[in-house]
């Protein structure tokens, strides 16, 4: 029997699984790190917390397993989006913390962008046409304007899981996602670093790995002390997954165009697979794992969802929270038990879920959330109903931004998935059937698919024949007209409510200046 290992770097822990050949799950490990928040909307980690943790939880599942090393064919390594990269010297060493996808600082280096490079142009060449600190550019150009010194000391950036790659292997690469990932200084269309838009920004060539691949190539197998560390043969094949997201759309059986899959934990990744990009329509536009060259990850999604339940239990659910404490029901299940007889609408309210500000579609980082609606009627089992349903509604929105029919059924997977009343209340708003995975390794399986067709041990038809989803949950028609109506009024409500969410920004940030204390 041959064996394969799917490791995925998340921004809290990595997650490394050991499966067989026929998609049995022989052994996992989680390692968890924390994220480093030195100022306000900045986030970074050194890339030391990832290599640990690839490498303690590989040798942690090789070790639950008693597999004999001989049989493990090889290893797929996917990660977080990693923002700028990590800045790395001529000897390959970290200059500084990366910058991740949820650090916000290149607030400055977003505008000079808008400013100076027309965004036609950027929207053509990269897909990518909305400029934002999201993206892995305008913090590179951070690094560049406010930290010289490291600027001039770093040779390339690598993402995390090529970085933590070339720790295993001593090979540079950089796979297609993750590179098209980076934004506005890729070409979408020729599938490699645009020199016109690198020459605009001032962002040398060179500063960027030429090797650009394929996430079924192998790109270099375990060095010997690595491999003795980990308790694996030398040379075992490593291939490079990705961004995770889109490794998880391929552990959810996506290999072909036209699927649409939304993963739901504290945020929502949503997207839909195409072979050509989606342009202008406020997406985020990058190659597909799989079949880089051919296909295309057209991805948006809310930047809290599942999150503002998360608020809503600790802040609001306190009772359920103490009971949970106490040895009674989960909080998150009490409150899905007080809401269950809540109508479509729960009477009136609607929750504009912009806890902090929105990404994709309306990259707007001064949204607000709001509860319109109150009245004397309601209930915190309204409320939190209306929580659920907001989640539902921002869903719909990022559906409806890639301008497609999404066939038979979408794909929905993450925490919300536990809740079948939730699973039931996206089918209803969307008006598409709904399915969800059986197992909760999505980026993990999708590396074990990965690496499995990299090296031969498994054939594209291999993989398609694992049974991944669960059946079909209908959507009840009669509530999906009614909440047309609850949809339009959220899409409305956000419209009206723009420009004071801007207001409000700047009070906010004159009152805060204003009420600072100097001694």
């Amino acid at each position: 029997m041959n064996y394969l290992i799917g490791t995925d770097i998340g921004t809290s822990g990595t997650k490394s699984i050991l499966m067989d050949e026929k998609g049995n799950l022989i052994a996992q490990d989680l390692e968890e790190y924390d994220v480093l928040t030195p100022k306000p909307l900045w986030a970074e980690q050194w890339p030391s917390v990832w290599v640990d943790g690839v490498k303690e939880s590989i040798k942690q599942v090789v070790a639950k397993s008693n597999v004999d090393p001989k049989d493990i064919k090889g290893i797929g390594l996917d990660g977080l989006y990693g923002g700028s990269g990590i800045p790395v010297d001529e000897n390959m060493e970290p200059v500084r913390p990366c910058l991740i996808w949820m650090d916000r600082r290149a607030q400055e280096e977003t505008e000079w962008v808008k400013e100076n490079i027309d965004n036609d142009r950027l929207t053509e060449i990269t897909g990518n046409g909305v400029v934002d600190p999201y993206y892995g550019y305008t913090k590179i150009l951070w690094i560049k304007n406010h930290e010289p010194e490291n600027w001039n000391k770093t040779k390339m950036f690598l993402p995390p899981n090529n970085y933590a790659i070339y720790k295993l292997t001593g090979a540079v690469s950089i796979d297609y996602s993750a590179a098209g990932n980076i934004g506005g200084i890729y070409d979408v269309n020729t599938n490699s670093w645009s020199k016109e838009m690198m020459d605009a920004m001032g962002i040398p060539m060179d500063k960027m790995p030429k090797n650009i691949v394929d996430s079924t190539t192998i790109v270099g197998g375990l060095t010997e002390d690595i491999a003795d560390e980990l308790g694996l043969e030398p040379n075992t094949p490593v291939v490079p997954c990705g961004v995770d997201v889109g490794a998880a759309n391929i552990g959810m059986g996506v290999f072909e165009p036209g699927r649409y899959v939304a993963a739901i934990g504290s945020s929502m990744n949503a997207a839909l697979v195409s072979e050509t990009p989606i342009k202008g329509k406020g997406l985020i536009v990058w190659p597909y794992p799989y079949r880089s060259k051919k296909l295309v990850y057209n991805f948006s999604g809310s930047a809290t969802a599942g999150a503002i339940t998360k608020w809503f239990r600790d802040n609001i659910g306190d009772k359920e929270l103490f009971d949970q404490k106490n040895g009674g029901l989960n909080a998150y299940e009490a409150l899905n038990e007080e809401s269950k007889d809540i109508p479509v609408g729960s009477e009136g309210l609607i929750v504009l879920p912009y806890f902090m500000g929105e990404r994709a579609p309306i990259w707007n980082s001064d949204a607000k959330g709001t509860i319109f609606g109150l009245s004397l009627v309601h209930t915190k089992a309204h409320l939190y109903h209306a929580f659920q349903e907001s989640v539902c509604y921002a869903l719909r929105h990022s559906i409806e931004s890639t301008g497609r029919d999404l066939g038979d059924y979408i794909v929905i997977a993450g925490g919300v998935t536990h809740s079948p009343r939730w699973v039931q209340m996206f089918a209803d708003v969307t008006g598409y059937a709904v399915r969800t995975p059986i197992d909760d390794a999505e980026a993990n399986l999708g590396d074990v698919m990965l690496a499995g067709i990299g090296t031969g041990v498994l054939s594209i038809d291999d993989v398609k024949k694992w049974q991944v989803l669960g059946e079909k949950v209908e959507p009840n028609m009669h509530n999906h007209e009614l909440y047309n109506k609850y949809y339009s009024m959220y899409r409305k409500l956000y419209s009206d409510l723009e420009d004071d969410m801007h207001e409000l920004t700047e009070i906010e940030k004159s009152s805060t200046e204003n009420n600072q204390v100097t001694e």
